[in-house]
């Protein structure tokens, strides 16, 4: 079996904890069914086929995606069950891209090809429904049937979505008019809050209430249970307990639900951002645990207090925080990698492209040296694994998987 420090391979090298991996997929699964819950990963965070198919065997959905490209990659993965279903998180306005999505959904050849069961996809305005009501028009019941449209909610100030209930209740009435299938009402909570207070928290409870307002209001437009979905990576634990609710409507007789939620940075989770914002154990779940780790040398220690290691901005993500200095382990003379020790007093103050700059507590001097390898924890796995196009699976040392990141 392959180890990560062969001469296959070089630094920086991207690891992924087997053990973390499945304990974050399975935690996460079992948190939400025993909420009442449904999942449908994002799979932005990963693009990875071979995470995917971990995801779907826990049970999720289907596929939560970003943009059309990665619609049409995760739809073609060919991954059985949850696969063939995808929630595209935005609204479809390329008229090419609808023309797709209406041939994916359709039986080609009569023989059952289709690529897809199901895809569900966002409105936030009239041009939007009359852009997928124009490129579905005359297809086939059971094509339009698979096609299910979600009322995007927003807020004030935030990213995409109408901006009240009463217009989320006017464009819902639009889909169904247009002879479209109306499947619910979605959004976005990350934009309410930008951390945990008992302040922020509560706005992202009073957003989740808008949400099961408007499906109140829409609930007899809907064939079956209405969808109300929401992300739930920062806040799963005030999304599921908002939502997974019974909602009713205005004569107080019960509206049908299923609640979707969207997670997908769970997966790797990471030492920075979601270790801070851990809804999970708020949620009643075990802890998560950081999965990825990016390694690299220390090319030089110039002087008193600094550290230079081969690693940039081009290999790991900076957007929300700097990476944190976890282990370093010398190398002997065939590149093999010795015992782990743990880092303290040694953190990142800058990046490079391709440089990371450690600043070196007094009294550290000599505790990294050239030739030493890194081992670094990351804040937001979004952007750290979007730099590679292969990752790997470790059990310690050994490399159980390779994946490829399909981005």
């Amino acid at each position: 079996m392959l180890r990560i420090d062969d001469s296959t391979f070089t630094w920086p090298l991207l690891t992924l904890d087997e053990a973390a991996l499945d304990h974050n997929i399975s935690t996460v699964a079992n948190a939400f069914a025993g909420a009442g819950v449904e999942h449908a990963p994002h799979v932005k965070t990963h693009m990875s086929r071979e995470i995917w198919e971990r995801q779907v065997a826990a049970g999720a959905w289907g596929a939560t995606v970003a943009t059309p490209a990665q619609l049409r990659t995760a739809l073609g993965w060919g991954v059985p069950g949850a696969g063939r279903r995808a929630f595209l998180a935005n609204e479809l306005v390329d008229p090419r891209d609808i023309a797709w999505l209406r041939a994916a959904l359709s039986d080609g050849d009569g023989a059952g090809d289709r690529a897809a069961d199901e895809v569900w996809v966002y409105v936030d305005s009239a041009r939007g429904v009359d852009l997928l009501a124009a490129g579905f028009a005359g297809a086939a019941p059971e094509v339009t049937a698979r096609l299910g449209v979600l009322v995007e909610l927003g807020v004030p100030g935030g990213r995409t979505g109408v901006r009240t209930v009463s217009d989320a209740v006017v464009l819902a009435v639009g889909v169904n008019d247009a002879g479209l299938r109306l499947a619910g009402v979605a959004g976005y909570e990350g934009p309410v809050a930008g951390g945990t207070s008992a302040e922020e928290l509560e706005a992202v409870g009073r957003w989740c209430d808008d949400l099961r307002a408007v499906g109140a209001q829409i609930g007899g437009l809907v064939g079956g249970a209405t969808v109300l979905s929401a992300g739930g990576s920062a806040f799963a634990d005030v999304v599921t307990r908002h939502l997974a609710v019974p909602v009713q409507d205005a004569t107080g007789a019960e509206v049908p639900t299923r609640v979707v939620l969207r997670s997908g940075a769970y997966v790797t989770h990471d030492h920075g951002h979601y270790l801070r914002a851990d809804p999970w154990t708020r949620l009643g779940a075990e802890p998560l645990r950081p999965a990825i780790t990016v390694w690299a040398s220390v090319l030089s220690a110039p002087e008193p207090g600094l550290v230079i290691c081969g690693m940039g901005r081009r290999d790991v993500s900076f957007d929300i925080d700097l990476p944190t200095p976890l282990v370093v382990r010398a190398a002997d003379a065939a590149g093999r990698l010795g015992a782990a020790r743990e880092l303290t007093g040694v953190r990142v103050t800058a990046l490079n492209d391709q440089h990371a700059y450690l600043a070196i507590e007094p009294g550290n001097d000599g505790l990294l040296a050239p030739g030493d390898v890194v081992g670094f924890g990351i804040s937001h796995p979004c952007t750290t694994l979007d730099k590679y196009r292969t990752g790997f699976v470790t059990r310690g040392d050994e490399v159980a998987e390779q994946i490829t990141l399909d981005f």
